[in-house]
């Protein structure tokens, strides 16, 4: 199976030498640049992300020969690995394949912020180290999102803002990014009201959701952040999303209404419970 069909399969539909088909195609200088591009991304996935996997791509973004591009996209593939493993404790029970360990983690975590605070790394390289790194966030990185937060260059704006997503503390300056002129600044402060569920960006979120007229993915990212940010108020909303001629749309609805549905049902057991419920008379 070449690396092409490999994108075009499910990765829970992937042979068992995938990784080595992903590897051969990543290691070789000498195959299409876009190939290796997909390659770099493919190895990021949870299903070949493994002890061996993580090696290969370390040694794509420390090698300065290699292009900017690559080792960018080699970088932001850590970000899906990083937290899973975090979030699994280091143990696969998912059972989809053999989970980075503790040890791999570390030396990841410590390439990367290394070649981060490397002025001789590119400014691409660096954005996208910083994004992948977050996802497991370590002690430096909130440092590193306000100085790229404070940087007067927009791109290095965009990175922290999504930084933002899954660092704590930066409601205040998510809820300032919504106002942003800057498309991608505010598609991103969107993503990141989702990903803490900040009600107080409700009303900016329902005012998109309601536009005739918005980008497509802006859209979807405004669906998705408000099953988290007011889950009660938007299931009327989100509704009517499940009809659209786009597909996209209608999935990510439909994800978003049982989030939302969840999150409120949540809500009701928890304050039945609060207001019923007395330890005294239980125990």
């Amino acid at each position: 199976m070449n690396i092409q069909i490999l994108n075009d399969t499910p990765p829970w539909e992937w042979p068992e030498d995938a990784g080595e088909t992903i590897s051969k195609v990543l290691l070789d200088k000498n195959a299409p640049a876009s190939d290796r591009l997909l390659a770099a991304e493919l190895a990021g996935d949870n299903v070949v992300m493994d002890n061996d996997m993580a090696p290969r791509l370390l040694s794509i973004l420390k090698d300065t020969s290699e292009s900017e591009e690559l080792r960018s996209k080699a970088a932001v593939s850590f970000g899906a690995g990083l937290e899973y493993a975090e979030m699994m404790d280091f143990d696969d029970y998912g059972g989809e394949g053999d989970i980075i360990t503790e040890e791999t983690f570390n030396e990841i975590q410590e390439t990367l912020r290394t070649l981060y605070y490397d002025s001789d790394t590119p400014k691409l390289v660096r954005r996208r180290i910083l994004e992948g790194s977050v996802r497991a966030p370590m002690d430096w990185h909130k440092e590193a999102v306000e100085e790229a937060y404070s940087n007067d260059d927009t791109e290095w704006r965009v990175t922290a803002v999504f930084c933002m997503g899954y660092i704590k503390g930066f409601e205040d300056k998510i809820l300032e990014s919504l106002e942003s002129e800057n498309p991608d600044i505010h598609y991103e402060a969107v993503q990141s009201t989702g990903n803490w569920g900040i009600n107080e960006a409700w009303p900016h979120i329902k005012e998109l959701l309601l536009k005739e007229d918005i980008d497509k993915w802006l859209l979807i990212a405004a669906i998705e952040a408000a099953a988290t940010v007011n889950p009660e108020e938007s299931l009327e909303i989100l509704t009517y999303f499940e009809d659209s001629e786009d597909q996209d749309i209608t999935d990510a609805a439909e994800d978003a209404l049982l989030n939302a549905g969840m999150a409120v049902d949540d809500f009701d057991d928890d304050d039945f419970y609060g207001d019923n419920f007395d330890d005294d008379e239980h125990y």
